[in-house]
């Protein structure tokens, strides 16, 4: 097990604090007399398995509170932290995405995003990251999500740093203050709302950027869950045709089932992108689409969108979270086709619950629930070598 307190990006050290009872069993294996105690999913080593790990749960602070966690989302970046793509400090009980119930608040009043009252027993989301409302971008330039002090659940904060367990591959997570809290109505099924539990909020901030127009042919490119978003979210505003470009085929079938996009093309076949580029160029009438979204994460995906843009139009970059390095791309195309660009990076709480406000309209019209497979605590392992090799379309982990 490593156990470092260097500053993600190589910087100095961050102060020392008091070690919380977490923190202590980490570093010694000793336990403590916590009345609570929860399993949790741990990345001690790049490259290697998760462990779990039974952990004491820290007593909210004030303002914040503590959820028996339900779901535990997996998602893409969580396959990009265990093969050590991202830079952060271990080890860290992993999970960013979650629904839980409320199973103890701190010692003053906590409430939602609307500013009503939580109590115990309440269903809810919660924002993956704190932003710090202090640094220049989030108060000069108003753009929470480039936070230069941004705190994300089960990525930046390292296992002992703060109350704990931090992430929601765990039975109990303590949410901090400042944390936005979404509360569910009765209504909503929690499979269905975990389906795009992180993709959701971001192409709702995405398609704020760069809004889908009534009657326009939307391309998407991707087929993972922040394409399939992209694709509901355009049809639910009124998008012509949406255009799904992807793959493997199983998740294009998968997305056919659950009603979302009009047209299914695998660009990742035997026969390569070549034939599918040229069909969904086919179906905009040859002209290009009047926006395209990039949800694919492969950076050759940039060079190919340009193309399937129409003059006029508008590319909108999404799925490039991680970098994966340079691909090249002619600038021609940009001028030519007199295009907008936009990028869109990460999601605030207000984002979330736009999500959770449009689940009862999401999930009414797709297949929400049929997108999700469940495994257990036990199984984050085999979630995340199905989530990096896209044989699943949304792994979740049940950890009560």
């Amino acid at each position: 097990m490593t156990h470092t307190r260097q500053h993600p990006k190589g910087g100095p050290q961050a102060p020392a604090t008091a070690a919380t009872g977490e923190e202590r069993e980490l570093m010694t294996g000793e336990t403590t007399t916590a009345a609570r105690r929860s399993r949790c999913v741990v990345l001690e080593e790049f490259g290697r398995p998760p462990a779990v790990r039974d952990l004491t749960v820290d007593r909210p602070p004030p303002g914040g509170l503590v959820v028996e966690v339900r779901f535990g989302g997996v998602c893409g970046t969580d396959a990009h932290l265990q093969q050590g793509k991202l830079p952060i400090s271990t080890p860290v009980v992993l999970g960013h995405e979650g629904l839980g119930v409320v199973a103890e608040l701190g010692g003053e009043p906590v409430t939602d995003a609307t500013g009503a009252p939580l109590r115990p027993g309440d269903t809810v989301m919660w924002a993956s990251s704190i932003s710090c409302g202090t640094c220049v971008p989030c108060r000069i330039h108003g753009e929470p999500t480039l936070c230069e002090n941004r705190t994300t659940y089960g990525v930046t904060i390292p296992a002992g740093t703060g109350p704990g367990p931090a992430g929601s591959w765990s039975q109990y997570m303590c949410l901090r203050p400042g944390t936005t809290v979404v509360r569910l109505s009765g209504g909503i099924d929690p499979p269905a709302a975990m389906a795009f539990a992180c993709a959701g909020p971001t192409m709702v901030h995405a398609l704020r950027r760069r809004p889908v127009r009534l009657g326009e042919t939307v391309v998407v490119q991707g087929s993972g869950p922040v394409g399939l978003a992209a694709a509901a979210l355009a049809q639910l505003s009124g998008a012509a045709q949406v255009i799904v470009v992807g793959g493997p085929k199983e998740r294009l079938d998968l997305a056919a089932r659950a009603g979302i996009g009009d047209h299914h093309l695998d660009a990742v076949g035997a026969d390569g992108p070549g034939p599918a580029l040229a069909r969904a160029l086919e179906l905009t009438g040859g002209r290009g689409a009047d926006l395209v979204v990039e949800c694919s994460g492969a950076p050759e995906a940039v060079g190919q969108g340009l193309r399937l843009t129409r003059r006029g139009g508008a590319y909108l970059i999404v799925g490039q979270y991680t970098d994966r390095g340079d691909t090249e791309v002619n600038p021609h195309q940009f001028v030519h086709r007199q295009l907008t660009v936009a990028g869109s990076w990460g999601f605030t709480g207000a984002h979330l619950a736009a999500y959770v406000d449009h689940l009862p309209v999401l999930a009414g019209r797709f297949d929400l629930p049929g997108l999700v497979t469940s495994f257990p605590l036990d199984a984050a392992g085999q979630a995340l070598a199905h989530v990096a090799d896209g044989s699943v379309m949304k792994a979740v982990l049940r950890p009560s």
